[in-house]
């Protein structure tokens, strides 16, 4: 296994575990953290193992931060629906 899937694997844990943890801002700021390192991560583990396996990631990803990625699908669709 690749460096690069481990990491994806352990970001994956790491995302779970902090969501477990209460939190007062609704883990927003947990979110942005992941966010953040996930983007470079998945450039690197589609860099290393190809667009199919980065797919994957990113739907790991987006299944695992939903809720951000609601709020951004309905800004987008805010700004955009004349």
């Amino acid at each position: 296994m690749s460096l690069s899937l481990i990491l994806v694997f352990v970001w994956l844990l790491a995302a779970n575990l902090l969501a477990m943890l209460p939190s007062r801002d609704n883990h927003w700021s947990r979110a942005y953290v992941l966010i953040a390192i996930g983007i470079p991560l998945l450039g690197y583990v589609t860099y290393e193992n190809g667009p199919w396996v980065g797919l994957i990631s990113l739907f790991a990803g987006a299944s695992v931060l939903r809720w951000p990625l609601r709020y951004l699908l309905r800004w987008l669709r805010g700004r955009f629906s004349g």
